[in-house]
């Protein structure tokens, strides 16, 4: 789990922290319920005195094992809802603008210059980001329901025909990711791959001056 430990994109950052939360109360739940179920066994252990004494209704008790988990899933959602607003936000003028169509079984990018670039199956496309920037997403789908999905960033998004979903991604590393459709759409969908490559701004305009032609 490389990309948990290390995001590649500032939404990665702020949903790792998410999970940290969600990890940390889990393994508290865990500890607390297996701890609870040991003292249950040693201390209400078969007596060799006859039978223990029987006890039936305890109201503060009662009010308490529903009142904490209540106050935990109402602590995770806040926490949740905190971090997920910014990473849903979309920028009012973003520097960088993509337009990305999902169909069966690859992809296209389409860059507002004209660069437009296709893939297949067999050849996945790679769609190219400038480091430290903010880029508008504009997905679509054009046949069936799809899922834009780069582990590095931590993020995933579905492409639903008749919709445009847009959302922004800000990489903060340079390098290659894989990325892939996360929703089963079909014979193909093990092959609808495709990378995303982070590169320089230099490097990112000299892409976008080529066509496509000068891969950095």
């Amino acid at each position: 789990m490389q990309w948990l430990a290390n995001p590649a994109s500032s939404h990665g950052l702020a949903m790792r922290a998410d999970w940290y939360v969600f990890i940390a109360a889990g393994l508290f739940v865990g500890l607390f319920v297996y701890a609870c179920i040991f003292w249950c066994l040693i201390a209400y252990r078969r007596s060799r005195n006859g039978q223990p004494a029987q006890f039936s209704g305890n109201p503060p008790l009662e009010i308490l094992y529903v009142a904490v988990p209540l106050l935990m899933v109402v602590g995770l959602f806040g926490v949740t809802f905190a971090i997920e607003v910014p990473v849903d936000h979309v920028a009012a003028a973003p520097p960088n603008r993509v337009s990305v169509t999902a169909f069966r079984w690859s992809w296209r990018f389409e860059y507002p210059n004209g660069t437009t670039i296709f893939g297949t199956p067999g050849a996945p496309p790679t769609l190219y980001l400038p480091v430290a920037e903010t880029t508008e997403i504009d997905l679509r789908s054009a046949d069936v329901t799809h899922s834009f999905w780069v582990p590095a960033f931590l993020f995933k998004r579905d492409a639903i025909p008749g919709m445009t979903n847009v959302f922004d991604l800000a990489p903060n590393r340079l390098g290659r990711f894989p990325a892939r459709c996360a929703q089963f759409c079909g014979l193909d969908h093990a092959l609808m791959t495709f990378l995303v490559a982070v590169v320089p701004r230099i490097a990112y305009e000299r892409y976008l001056a080529s066509n496509g032609a000068a891969v950095p």
